[in-house]
């Protein structure tokens, strides 16, 4: 299995030195993100968009602590891989936030109306999920940088 240090030799990332202010922006953000992707009437594809940018954020707290970033290219793509390397995520969590990923570009950027209110229920639950594994995983692993 590859690691951290190999996706950094490979380019995928830089190296990075976080905070607690961090961590906890980024929390922040996916805590909003979350709510809001429960607002009433709001549009499928947007709730999905809006809960998916809620995982990603916490994705990208957890791969901070871990001391990276990812490269540009590819960033959601590999912020949401780096979630079996940093956390542990279960290999079929980080395919179906791969899925969700590329449903997200295809409502943000070519169709209306590809989510259903399933998938919103799914990518709610599974963000609010990621939120409780990245902070019980930094509260662990990094306790410094715990918001």
């Amino acid at each position: 299995m590859a690691t951290l240090n190999d996706w950094l030799r490979n380019g995928w990332l830089r190296e990075h030195r976080s905070s607690r202010q961090e961590i906890a922006d980024l929390f922040a953000v996916a805590d909003r993100d979350i709510e809001a992707s429960r607002t009433p009437e709001l549009h499928p594809d947007w709730a999905f968009n809006i809960a998916y940018n809620a995982a990603l954020q916490l994705a990208a707290a957890a791969l901070a602590a871990a001391g990276y970033r990812a490269d540009r290219l590819n960033q959601h793509y590999r912020v949401m891989q780096t979630l079996e390397l940093t956390i542990g995520a279960p290999s079929v969590v980080v395919r179906t936030l791969d899925a969700f990923r590329k449903k997200r570009n295809t409502s943000d950027y070519e169709r209306a109306d590809v989510v259903s209110e399933v998938e919103v229920e799914e990518i709610q639950r599974m963000a609010a999920a990621l939120r409780r594994d990245v902070l019980a995983w930094i509260k662990a692993q990094h306790p410094d940088l715990a918001p």
